[in-house]
């Protein structure tokens, strides 16, 4: 629940002060914070060497095509081929090989492709010129050299990434539980060949001094913000391996840069070569690299504007009953914490008149208060006093969809007591979320609330999105309120 105010006094972030302990808590970081722990952002670079792989799929594509009639040499039958393979190996992964991948363990991945973008391309000509179809022994022919040839070019390029790897370790940080942790670093240091060079681990030091794993090289346990920043500026750390789920720690390091790794659990389909000396390994990705974030945005302009011009007497409406209940002042202002822990304006109509800006700001609920008059009770449970969010919406400081945002005050005591409520703010701040639908509203679990925004975050799809707002506007049909 919330309440309103034209003005909210400063608040401290969200975020861990220096030299304060992460136990297993999770933490983030602020783009625009300004104090020592922050870290230019940096976008974490691929370690795979994507454009050398992409050239050899469309050479591939066009010396496969000299196999072909001289009919068949021409750009608009090649250029499909070329970007329908791209695709597709784009869609499986293929441009980002694990750190031990082999070309043998990619083939099934690359031969169903292509095999794909061949097949539909003869389809094509066949359709719309009979008399240039690709017979099936030339089809087969360019099939197979483009098979073989990429390969054979992906397991050179693939050894070399390996030699390299060897030779120039990237220096990480292993994040988990203390003991995992070190068999996990001692395992990396035994074989150089993953190209994972392990300075430190980020956890809680072990109980009563437990012997370390042969081949690790006493690591320092870095317990605090202030030992992160530091180790991941003196070692130029560019990996990050979480043996344990941590959302915010996840963040943090995708902030500076790092490239986010899962180790351990249950194993991911992939190839076989998907391992790290027989830990399953794979990438987390961040989510401003999800696909269908364009779209996200696509459809909150698409449906918001619309929206807000069809909302228009309703809300003329709701002004008028607020300003002859309460008087001046029908929409107020309130500062809330958006996606990156950046700060914005959210519009409400007003539904009660607090007695200062301390009260707006520091007051959890005002539900039962004999100061709201009637109208203002009726556009708390109907919700219409939500619908000038509509433009926060259209300006990009909210989406549809997403966690709720919430004041600085209340995102600084959340962030200290729940694990992982920090993480909400990887995601653009939403109208209604996960976690409304499922009843967590108003005076209900700041910790499941938590849970549900970053299950929400982390199994995003615009599908999901879909689903939530029709359950959304079906629970618009018994509403309850905020």
């Amino acid at each position: 629940m919330t309440t309103e105010s034209t003005s909210i006094p400063p608040s401290p972030g969200p975020w861990p002060a220096a030299g304060q302990s992460l136990g297993r808590a999770s933490v983030a970081t602020r783009r625009r914070r300004t104090d020592r722990l922050a870290l230019p952002y940096r976008p974490a670079r691929s370690r795979s060497g994507v454009l050398p792989l992409v050239a050899v799929d469309c050479l591939a594509v066009l010396s496969a095509a000299a196999l072909l009639s001289g009919a068949h040499h021409d750009a608009r039958l090649l250029l499909p081929i070329v970007a329908l393979v791209l695709v597709l190996d784009g869609r499986a992964g293929l441009y980002r090989p694990a750190a031990h991948t082999r070309a043998l363990d990619e083939l099934p991945a690359l031969a169903s492709r292509a095999g794909v973008a061949w097949c539909l391309a003869a389809a094509g000509v066949a359709a719309f010129s009979p008399a240039l179809a690709i017979g099936p022994l030339r089809l087969c022919a360019a099939y197979g050299f483009h098979v073989g040839a990429v390969t054979l070019v992906r397991a050179l390029l693939l050894a070399r990434r390996r030699r390299v790897a060897r030779a120039n370790p990237r220096s990480a940080l292993v994040i988990g539980g203390a003991g995992a942790a070190r068999r996990f670093a001692a395992a990396a240091v035994q074989h150089p060949e993953y190209g994972v060079r392990p300075v430190g681990i980020v956890g809680v030091p072990e109980q009563g001094g437990a012997p370390r794993p042969a081949g690790e090289p006493g690591l320092p346990v870095l317990t605090t913000t202030e030992e992160i920043h530091r180790a991941v500026i003196q070692n130029t750390v560019r990996d990050a391996v979480f043996l344990d789920d941590d959302p915010g720690l996840v963040t943090l390091f995708q902030h500076y840069g790092c490239t986010t790794w899962r180790v351990g659990g249950r194993q991911q389909a992939g190839p076989m070569g998907a391992h790290m000396w027989g830990y399953a390994w794979h990438r987390i990705v961040p989510v401003g690299e999800r696909r269908g974030l364009t779209a996200k945005r696509a459809l909150d302009i698409a449906f918001a504007a619309p929206a807000l011009a069809l909302a228009l007497p309703v809300l003329l409406l709701c002004a008028l009953a607020v300003r002859l209940s309460d008087g001046p002042g029908v929409l107020f202002r309130q500062e809330r914490v958006g996606q990156h822990g950046r700060h914005f304006t959210l519009l409400k109509f007003r539904t009660l008149r607090p007695s200062d800006d301390t009260e707006s700001a520091t007051r959890w609920n005002v539900a039962g208060d004999r100061r709201m008059s009637a109208a203002g009770s009726f556009l708390r449970k109907s919700s219409l006093d939500e619908l000038p969010q509509l433009w926060n919406i259209l300006r990009g400081d909210m989406s549809l969809v997403g966690p709720r945002p919430e004041r600085p005050y209340f995102v600084a005591q959340f962030s200290k007591i729940h694990t992982g409520y920090a993480a909400r703010h990887r995601m653009p701040v939403g109208l209604t979320g996960l976690a409304q639908v499922n009843g967590l509203r108003g005076d209900t679990s700041i910790e499941d609330r938590c849970r549900f925004d970053n299950h929400y975050i982390d199994h995003w799809s615009l599908w999901q999105d879909f689903c939530i707002l029709l359950r959304t506007a079906a629970g618009l049909v018994r509403p309850t309120g905020s």
